[in-house]
């Protein structure tokens, strides 16, 4: 049996307002995605997209979004993101860009990463907190920063990643 091989695009979805990240579903940024490969690599991207593309994972608290692409093809995706400038969803578009913050094989490389980044991110922003209650809520949540919390709230993607091989 031959393994079919991907990559997992970690990418994170940059809007004004933040009370619109929650109304995104994955199949609204899934279609956007698809509609930007279609316009940017005509038939030929449409076709890749029908194949084997997925959003694996959507936070809407976060706007951290996992897309899944064959390994062979992944640049036409990542090369279509920037092209992405409102998702329409629930009859309303959200304007927003995709940022793509890295690019696995596997989603637990991309787990990894996720936690270094958020790590990183907390730090910035403990220079800015005005208050010593605001940098003691800064630091516990440096601290919780773990592999094993964040493997707990990821284990079910990881099983799905094991279903699709």
């Amino acid at each position: 049996m031959v393994r079919l091989k991907t990559r997992y695009l970690l990418c994170e979805v940059n809007v004004t307002d933040r009370t619109s990240l929650l109304q995104l579903d994955d199949r609204a940024v899934s279609a956007a995605v698809k509609d930007a490969v279609a316009r940017i690599h005509g038939d030929y991207g449409a076709a890749l997209c029908s194949i084997r593309f997925q959003v694996i994972y959507l936070n809407t608290h976060t706007g951290i979004v996992f897309l899944r692409f064959p390994k062979s093809h992944y640049k036409l995706l990542w090369s279509a993101l920037p092209f992405i400038t409102s998702i329409e969803t629930r009859w309303q578009k959200i304007p927003c860009f995709l940022n793509c913050l890295h690019v696995g094989g596997t989603i637990r490389t991309c787990q990894k990463f996720l936690i270094r980044y958020n790590t990183h991110q907390l730090h910035r922003m403990l220079p800015k907190c005005k208050s010593e209650e605001e940098k003691q809520q800064v630091r516990k949540a440096i601290l919780n920063c773990t592999l094993t919390k964040e493997k707990d709230s990821f284990e079910d993607l990881s099983q799905s990643e094991e279903e699709d091989e």
